[in-house]
């Protein structure tokens, strides 16, 4: 467990302050099997609403 001491903490607002505001990730993309699996079922749910949705 890493230790909370108050200049850690002050350190670690000073971080937060500089960060650089992003989009959150919607979809986690990696190259690991898990990641891969879930997004390939993803791709499959949004393909079968574009087919339903089309025809």
């Amino acid at each position: 467990m890493t230790a909370r001491s108050d200049r850690n903490v002050e350190t670690q607002k000073k971080k937060a302050r500089r960060v650089i505001p992003r989009a959150k990730v919607t979809r986690n993309q990696g190259n690991t099997a898990g990641a891969r699996k879930r997004l390939k079922k993803l791709a499959a749910k949004a393909q079968n609403a574009r087919a339903k949705a089309a025809g």
